[in-house]
């Protein structure tokens, strides 16, 4: 198995005698933090932490600043599906399942996969495409054909400990790099699950590429985080408005929210509430003689 230092890094590579280029991603403590917040399914797990993986090497393709979100969408095992990456480095994810699915009915089913790059001004882009034969894989690789018309692949390996990822895509060039896309795409073809899951990236990319010529970069460190806090929690309470909190103090005493990402929870009470209301001072601060 890889070494523990391998795990949680997002590694860039270009082959250097044509025109494309490649990402290797491995969660180990970031994908384990986030499968451990719920007891999700098996399928349900391995969909999640397909999308997490996916989502890492999305954020060091599309150029964003803020967040970059995979959401999916469906009548499946899964009913929605939302994995996120930051700017800077970090992750987090969830699953909600359909309850009324039944024990056969495919994971994500029916569904729409929904990318979303939103800046910290508010800006956002959003991309829409079908996911076909219950693959995010697939869903992506179509993204990238429709919104930039580079062929692009990806291959996603999820177990209970790790969370791995390989994209390719071939850029834009004066030359005809088909043949050498097919080449490696090919080569690609050949990775197992276990090898992504296990081979330190060196290894595995000598084992698929060892007759290219390739240029590796530093690699770059991710985490998980959540970025819930009780003043996001309070913020969006105080959008509900004064008289429904009041309501909801009356019938439960108190208002208690829990993240669905990290199942931090924050509770609110009559005096929390109020203070979510208080307008702030604006007299000047006292001079002391």
């Amino acid at each position: 198995m890889s070494d523990s230092s391998d795990d949680d890094y997002l590694y860039r590579f270009v082959f250097e005698d044509f025109g494309v280029r490649g990402e290797f991603v491995r969660l180990g403590a970031a994908w384990r933090a986030v499968r451990d917040k719920h007891d999700y399914p098996q399928a349900a797990a391995r969909a999640l932490g397909g999308a997490l993986a996916a989502v890492a090497l999305l954020s060091a393709t599309i150029k964003f600043k803020g967040s970059l979100v995979l959401q999916i969408q469906g009548d499946g095992l899964v009913r929605s599906l939302i994995a996120q990456a930051t700017d800077r480095g970090t992750l987090r994810g969830m699953a909600t399942l359909n309850e009324q699915a039944a024990e056969d009915a495919p994971v994500l089913g029916q569904a729409r996969l929904v990318l979303s790059a939103e800046s910290p001004q508010g800006e956002r882009y959003q991309g829409i495409v079908p996911v076909e034969g219950d693959s995010v894989a697939a869903a992506l690789e179509r993204y990238f054909e429709q919104s930039e018309q580079l062929p692009t692949r990806l291959w996603l390996a999820v177990d209970e400990a790790h969370a791995a990822g390989l994209f390719l895509q071939r850029l834009p060039t004066d030359g005809d790099d088909a043949e050498n896309w097919q080449r490696v795409v090919t080569l690609a073809d050949t990775i197992r699950e276990e090898e992504m899951l296990g081979l330190e990236v060196e290894q595995l990319l000598h084992r698929l590429f060892h007759e290219e010529s390739l240029r590796l970069f530093e690699p770059r460190a991710l985490s998980f985080r959540c970025g819930c806090s009780r003043e996001k929690v309070g913020q969006a309470l105080a959008a509900m408005g004064e008289g429904e909190l009041a309501q909801m103090l009356d019938e439960l005493g108190a208002i208690e929210v829990r993240c669905d990402f990290c199942n931090a929870d924050y509770r609110f009470d009559a005096v929390d509430v109020a203070q979510l209301f208080k307008a702030p001072s604006t007299e000047a601060p006292g001079r002391v003689h």
